[in-house]
């Protein structure tokens, strides 16, 4: 397994303090404000750590509340809201300095048979087609920090951007994001983990989709985006092993907020799993 990957896999890790109770493990401290898949990641791990095994998120919404800091570690306590005959409910909450800095509310459910529907597979090339993203480790390590966290988080996945660069200083004011994506190694057969990583990852570019309907990209220096919220549904299994598409647009803009959608795909076309992102977007000396 490549070296980014154990990294993510060890990154995602978390210490069980008491029943209820875990620390997040610190590793990436290139700047100083936590990656919000990160956090996302670790609290539907320790929520799921308190459900019976049989019982799979099937949704999520996590507000994000502080900016958290990334040299020190994330407290996650869970408050076990309540465990039915095949749904369970928790409520995370992240607390660095003594402050909540993220809540998460997670739903859990014993699959059961029943309709079927989705929306097709969208009409675009196979990854075979599309080239990968290669890194230039020299240039990388010349650029400013937070475009060398950005690459950083994408080193453990093999990513085909099928709609131009994505990430870091190459990014395009693209109001559609379209990009083939899997670990660069397989997984353990861990289903917590799969989701975790997938939750990690989908945090990464989903709200830039909204700013390129108006022509930003990530080198203007005159707007601010943050993450408010971030909302997920898991429709049907999956494994981050194997090609994902993940399939990104903007929705909506409106006081100082941007409204954005993403789905993700396996390649034999069934829709997997299902996210919405709101950020704060505010354009200085406009």
């Amino acid at each position: 397994m490549s070296e980014p990957l154990l990294a993510l896999i060890e990154a995602l890790k978390l210490e069980r303090l008491e029943e209820n109770l875990f620390r997040g493990a610190v590793t990436d401290t290139l700047i100083k404000r936590v990656y919000g898949g990160k956090v996302l990641g670790e609290a539907m791990k320790a929520a799921q750590s308190t459900v019976d095994s049989n019982r799979t998120v099937h949704s999520m919404h996590g507000y994000f509340l502080r900016e958290a800091d990334s040299h020190n570690p994330i407290i996650y306590e869970v408050d076990r809201s309540r465990d039915g005959r095949s749904f369970s409910a928790r409520r995370v909450t992240a607390i660095q300095y003594g402050l909540p800095v993220f809540t998460l509310e997670a739903s859990f459910h014993i699959p059961e048979d029943g309709l079927e529907f989705q929306r097709p597979l969208p009409d675009v090339p196979p990854p075979e087609d599309i080239a990968p993203m290669t890194y230039d480790t020299e240039r990388i390590a010349n650029l400013p920090a937070r475009y060398q966290r950005m690459f950083k988080i994408m080193l453990p996945f093999d990513v085909r951007p099928i709609d131009g660069p994505l990430g870091g200083h190459d990014a395009e004011g693209n109001p559609l994001r379209r990009v083939w994506v899997k670990t660069v190694a397989p997984l353990p057969d861990d289903y917590t983990l799969h989701r975790a990583i997938l939750a990690y990852l989908s945090d990464f570019g989903l709200v830039w989709t909204v700013i390129g309907h108006h022509g930003f990209t990530l080198q203007n220096e005159n707007i601010s985006v943050a993450s408010l919220d971030h909302a997920m549904w898991f429709h049907r299994p999956f494994r981050m092993d194997e090609w994902l598409l993940y399939h990104c647009e903007g929705v909506s803009t409106s006081a100082s907020r941007g409204l954005a959608r993403g789905s993700f795909y396996r390649r034999s076309g069934e829709l997997v799993v299902s996210a919405t992102q709101e950020g704060l977007m505010r354009v200085h000396g406009a």
